[in-house]
């Protein structure tokens, strides 16, 4: 399960990224501002109120910020997984760009009044 930020517009458009270039279609999608957010993240001792990260929760373990981005990529086609090299930098220095960007996406991308509201055909996959 992938949870974004819903109102973010880089959040959205890299939701659209994923399924434009999954490899299968086996990632499901919700807003950190859902109901299930607060469901899932908060046992696994994420605050799903700090919008700062993309989360992404694989078989009970959840990976944030730079971590969740590349391990996102292992669900992607080539050439995108290969971004799983990355992984061999350390996560502070990867963190600290990924802060960087997070603290200015709403300035630099916008950010729209509400959840990106999926097509019929994707509905099944947006909780």
């Amino acid at each position: 399960m992938l949870y974004f930020d819903g109102v973010c517009n880089l959040c959205n458009r890299s939701v659209q990224f994923v399924l434009d270039h999954e490899a299968d279609a086996s990632l499901r999608f919700a807003s950190l501002q859902s109901g299930q957010a607060q469901k899932v993240l908060v046992p696994l001792g994420i605050d799903p109120t700090d919008l700062d990260s993309v989360v992404l929760v694989k078989d009970g373990v959840a990976f944030a910020r730079s971590a969740a981005a590349l391990e996102i990529t292992r669900y992607l086609k080539a050439p995108w997984r290969w971004l799983q090299i990355f992984l061999w930098i350390p996560s502070p220095i990867r963190d600290f760009f990924y802060k960087l960007i997070a603290k200015n996406r709403y300035r630099l991308f916008g950010q729209k009044d509400e959840c990106m509201i999926p097509t019929p055909q994707l509905k099944a996959r947006f909780l």
